[in-house]
């Protein structure tokens, strides 16, 4: 029985880093990447005020649209 509580800790554990993984490759947690890299910024000169969930998206798309495009 323990054999078996082992494995599946450990397939639990593969399930969390591939979760963690997946939403990093799709920037779905970039948000959360925001708060963290703030929280650092912190105790740093750079004091700027944290942009809440909704600002911070509508910030991405205006940087991500706002550049011509070169692809055609």
């Amino acid at each position: 029985m323990e054999k078996v509580c082992s494995m599946a800790k450990a397939i639990y554990a593969a399930f969390g880093r591939a979760w963690w993984w997946l939403r990093q490759v799709t920037g779905d947690s970039s948000y959360e990447n925001y708060l963290r890299s703030a929280a650092r910024r912190r105790g740093s000169a750079c004091r700027t005020t944290k942009l809440g969930a909704q600002e911070f998206y509508l910030d991405q798309l205006r940087r991500r649209y706002s550049r011509p495009s070169r692809c055609c």
